[in-house]
């Protein structure tokens, strides 16, 4: 064995396998994106059904609006808030749990090592990181409790349950642990909604300042009809009117098209399975199915290109170069932020098709169907086709997968920067790095080079299993994992049929569009 072999094999693999394997539980502690998403859009449908048509006889306008945001809006609202509000409650006592272990826990100071240590010692440096990142979630997550608090109480009054909704904001002053803002606004509601009603001075500023949409609306409505200000009342009225109207477009756009678009998905994968059970090997998903590629390399050159190519430069060479660049951190600019997100990806993807290149060049020329694009191809029908069938099977293991996590995994940080900013140009830096640099490094990696690869050793089936289960990973987030890995297999038959590259490159990019373009409208509440 050459001492490049023993380096890679028992080096280089052994520590990208344990800094991976330690990110993917680091992202346990973190908030689930999704979770956040979902009360975006709860906000969203609050907004939207305080709308009212000019015509408010119009039959077919209600029944737009009825299908839109649902028969009980306030209601539905009310159960994802409470739900949303036992997740975070579960992940601060676990953490707090987590936080009393490691306070009663001696701090270490590291022996002198023993041979093949089952666990390595805990040392003051370890437990003090661990401690402070801890720390952090645990007041990350108290303000998000005080602020599901603040809303909760404002769902529960507007239907009519004011004694339950003092009960929740007399519960949220009683907590010495919270900003002192929050118990100021939730006196605030408090006084409003009591009976009878209480007006604390400067109840106004609390209110715009820890409120945003619908609730910091019904919140000014109701302190301007108990003040009498009925110039402030008119306005408030009217931009919830406009804001109102808004938000029904919104809802129909993030709605409407993935919804049509899952349910031509669901016909499709009726008729492909349908199509299979009737004509077997003659059927579209037959297609190719048993077909392996010709692979002149074997397994060395595989780990060489992720652990060297994809790993290495993705998670210690780029991030280091990014880090002695004179830039001052953390960046607060969107554009910046955006354009660093960028730079990075690309210097990820160079150096990663660099490795792929030279460790192909030996065999070049490569067989039939390595890297294959073909622009006269069925190509387009594949990629549009799969990316139908893919939404319906995704959502049902999203689904699935949130039930496993309650909230927690962590998520894509790109994500929570594309729904956060409105900035028109961070937004389209955002949009060329997730809909067209990724799909296109991350096919030729995944799908290109490695499926084909694995189909030296497993059959092709298994090599879509395998290699979707790998790209979900290559994101170090637990709780995507479950809805990648379907996604990566939806990716892999899509190009084990259609034996062209360009068909899940155009997968990849409408999925990622689509997410895109959701959190645009959704973020720009």
């Amino acid at each position: 064995m050459t001492l490049k072999r023993l380096v890679l094999i028992f080096v280089l693999t052994p520590i990208a396998v344990l800094l991976a394997v330690s990110a993917l539980f680091g992202s346990w502690q973190e908030p689930q994106f999704q979770s956040r998403l979902e009360l975006y859009q709860t906000n969203i449908a609050l907004q939207a059904q305080a709308w009212q048509s000019e015509d408010s006889n119009d039959d077919n306008l209600q029944a737009i609006r009825e299908a839109i945001l649902g028969e009980q809006p306030l209601e539905n609202a009310t159960k994802q808030y409470q739900d949303a509000r036992q997740s975070v409650q579960a992940n601060l006592d676990k953490v707090n749990n987590k936080l009393a272990q490691l306070r009663s826990q001696p701090e270490i100071t590291p022996a002198p090592p023993k041979p093949l240590p089952d666990v390595p010692p805990t040392t003051k440096t370890s437990q003090r990181g661990q401690q402070q990142q801890l720390q952090q979630s645990f007041k990350q997550l108290q303000k998000l409790l005080a602020e599901l608090d603040l809303r909760l109480g404002i769902l529960q009054a507007q239907q009519g349950q004011a004694d339950t909704a003092l009960k929740t904001w007399s519960e949220l002053q009683q907590r010495s642990d919270i900003n002192p803002e929050f118990g100021q606004t939730a006196a605030v509601l408090s006084g409003l909604w009591s009976n009878p009603p209480r007006l604390l001075p400067n109840a106004q500023e609390p209110i715009q300042k820890n409120l945003e949409g619908w609730f910091r609306s019904t919140a000014l409505v109701e302190l301007y009809q108990l003040q009498q200000r009925q110039d402030a009342l008119s306005a408030v009225k009217a931009a919830q009117q406009e804001s109102s109207a808004q938000a029904v477009i919104k809802l129909a756009v993030i709605g409407t098209i993935p919804t049509l678009a899952a349910l031509i998905g669901l016909i499709l994968l009726i008729f492909l399975f349908a199509q299979r059970l009737l004509k077997g090997k003659a059927s579209l998903l037959a297609q190719n199915a048993d077909i392996p590629w010709s692979t002149p390399w074997d397994g060395e050159t595989v780990l060489q290109v992720f652990i060297i190519g994809f790993f290495f430069m993705g998670q210690i060479f780029v991030p280091l170069v990014i880090s002695v660049l004179p830039i001052e951190r953390p960046i607060v600019n969107v554009r910046l932020q955006a354009f660093s997100v960028l730079v990075s990806y690309l210097l990820v993807a160079l150096g990663a098709l660099l490795v792929l290149y030279f460790s192909l060049k030996r065999f070049f020329p490569l067989p039939e169907f390595w890297f294959r694009f073909r622009l006269q191809d069925n190509w387009f029908w594949w990629g549009l086709g799969g990316y139908c069938t893919a939404l319906p099977i995704v959502v049902v293991v999203s689904l699935i997968n949130q039930q496993l996590w309650q909230g927690q995994g962590g998520s894509n940080p790109l994500l929570q920067l594309a729904l956060e900013s409105q900035d028109g140009v961070a937004l389209g830096i955002f949009f060329f790095t997730a809909a067209i640099a990724a799909p296109f490094f991350e096919e030729i990696l995944f799908r290109g080079f490695l499926l084909p690869s694995l189909t030296r050793y497993l059959p092709v089936w298994g090599s879509i299993l395998i290699s979707g289960l790998l790209f979900a990973i290559a994101h170090l987030s637990l709780s995507e994992i479950l809805p990648l890995t379907a996604l990566g297999i939806v990716l892999g038959v899509v190009y084990t049929r259609s034996r062209n590259l360009l068909a899940p490159m155009l997968l990849h990019s409408l999925w990622n569009s689509g997410t895109l373009l959701s959190l645009f409208v959704l973020g720009s509440n």
